[in-house]
This record gives structure tokens, sequence and C-alpha cells, in this order.
């Protein structure tokens, strides 16, 4: 009688693991890796440096545009921990902007209290080996506005930051400079006649690959100096620069009708900055003057002559 109890025991209690597993309108759910409730989601919201000029299209970040975001977690203390090329809290998180940045896939803050550093950069991309040693190039050729726009690195932190709902504000710099060349008639030109000409205009002994420190916002120029050929808009002369020193020699060559004409000087670029050249083309000149001026206009003019 005993064994007969157990195993009718045993049968109801299949039955009722047959009859709680096999119904065909019970789903289980499973929490995919972006569902995360209890965790508050980081949000980044991004401003251009008022001091600066604005990005390469002279507007601001454009839907489509795509940065890199890094995020690292402060010690218990407070203090400072810094920025690997991996193992931090974010590493290299894609975000696309549509008016708001979205990210590639849904990121969260530690806990409700630990603070944390950000790190952006733009353009994006997947292949970030070394945040130290990121590598990045200008084109040579920047004579088409997608060839220029190519060549806008941006960089941006904000450090010590609290767990919070709002939106991380990220202030985006330009790490590059910015040279901008204006051409104006002197000695045996007119306006007139410098309108009708051939025109091309080329800068001269640059190098156009760099490697920037994300963590420092730093770039160093690298590789063979090169020929670069400027974008013209509005009646403008503009190319993105790597930051660097040039030598003493023809920086600036302007080639009108077949004749070259050339702007003589030792000049240093520095990141963040735009330098304006008033370039005074004369066929009998007695000096040579360049003008000047920052992305954080400083108002100096030290304009040009090129014979």
């Amino acid at each position: 009688m005993k064994n007969l109890k157990n195993n009718l025991a045993l049968l109801f209690a299949a039955c009722t693991l047959c009859a709680c597993s096999s119904g065909e309108d019970e789903q289980t759910v499973v929490p995919g890796p972006s569902a995360q409730p209890d965790k508050l989601p980081i949000r980044i919201s991004t401003v251009m440096d008022k001091d600066a000029f604005k990005r390469a299209t002279d507007y601001a970040f454009e839907a489509g545009d795509r940065i890199g975001l890094f995020v690292v977690n402060r010690n218990e203390d407070g203090s400072a921990t810094s920025l690997q090329t991996a193992g931090n809290h974010v590493d290299n998180m894609g975000f696309t902007y549509s008016g708001t940045w979205t990210p590639d896939t849904p990121v969260y803050w530690q806990d409700e209290r630990t603070h944390a550093d950000f790190y952006l950069y733009y353009p994006y991309t997947a292949t970030l080996t070394d945040v130290t040693a990121m590598p990045f190039s200008v084109n040579a050729d920047q004579s088409t506005e997608a060839a220029y726009k190519a060549g806008d690195l941006m960089t941006g932190s904000t450090t010590n930051v609290a767990p919070t709902e709002d939106a991380v504000s990220i202030t985006a710099r330009h790490a590059l400079s910015q040279m901008a060349i204006t051409l104006v008639p002197g000695n045996g030109f007119t306006q007139e006649s410098l309108d009708a000409a051939e025109v091309e205009v080329r800068i001269n002994n640059l190098k156009t690959h760099a490697l920037m420190n994300l963590a420092t916002a730093s770039v160093t120029a690298t590789g063979e100096a090169q020929t670069v050929t400027p974008l013209l808009a509005d009646g403008e002369y503009k190319a993105l620069v790597v930051p660097q020193s040039v030598e003493e020699g023809n920086l600036i060559t302007v080639t009108v009708d077949g004749r070259d004409f050339n702007l003589a000087k030792a000049f240093t670029f520095e990141g963040g900055n735009r330098y304006r050249f008033t370039v005074v083309l004369s066929k009998t000149s007695s000096g040579i003057n360049v003008s000047i001026d920052q992305w954080e206009d400083d108002g100096v003019d030290h304009g040009g002559t090129a014979e």
C-alpha cells in the first residue's frame, strides 16, 4: 500500500509539471542586453566651443554624424581613473545624431552614486586600437566639400559627472587648425582681371597625417609633408591643417594664368585656431605681410603680399 501511495504521488507530481510547462499561451520572457529597468540610462548632448568656428560645414553636427564615446568611472574616493583603450565603463560606443544622440546599444550608469568622466571624439571609428595614439589624416586634395569635411577632427570631455537622468553636456572642440586664404589684387592686377583669370592655390610643405591622444586632446603631426589643395567657398580658400610648425619656405603658391606667386613664410599652426591669410598678389612687390586671425578671433591682421 505504501508503494502504491508513493507511485500515485510521483504520477501526480509528473502530471502537474507537464501541465505547467506545456501551455501554448505561456511564454518565458528573457530580458535582452538592452533591457535594464533597474539602471539609469546614460544620455549625452553636445555643444560647440563658442570661441571656435563651427564645424566643417560652418554650422553644427548634422543628421547622420557619428561620434565615439568613452565613459570612465571614478574611484570610490572621487579620484580620477585614467582613460584606457579597453576596460572602461563604456568603451568606444558609437552615437548617431538625429537631433539628439542615440547610442548603438543602450548604456547605463554603474549605479546612482559613482561619478564618471566622459570623452568623445568625431568622426567615429570602430577600429580604434589605442586611445593615446588614434591615427587620423586630412586629405591632401580638399577642393571638394566632402573632402574638406572629412578632415574635421573634434574632441571633447566632461569630467567628474554625478549620475543623472539629464543629458551630460560635452563641449566639442576642433583639434586641428583651419587656414583661410583670401586673394586681393595688388600691383599689376585689378579685381576684374583677377576674377577673369585662371587661378590655382596650393599650400606647401604640410604634413597631413596625425596621431591624437583622446585623454589630453593633443595632436602630433606624422609622415611626410605634402602639397594641400584648399576648398574654394564664397570667395575664400580654406583647408584643415594638422597642428605643426612649417619651416621657412613658400608656404602658399598662387598660380594666376600659369604664373606662380609665392608667399614665403615659416609658420606654426596650433589646434583649434583659424589662421586667415589675406594674400595680396603683386607683380612688383616690396615686402610680405600675412593676415592671421584665430577661430577665437584675436582681431590681429598680419596680412600679406605674394610675388
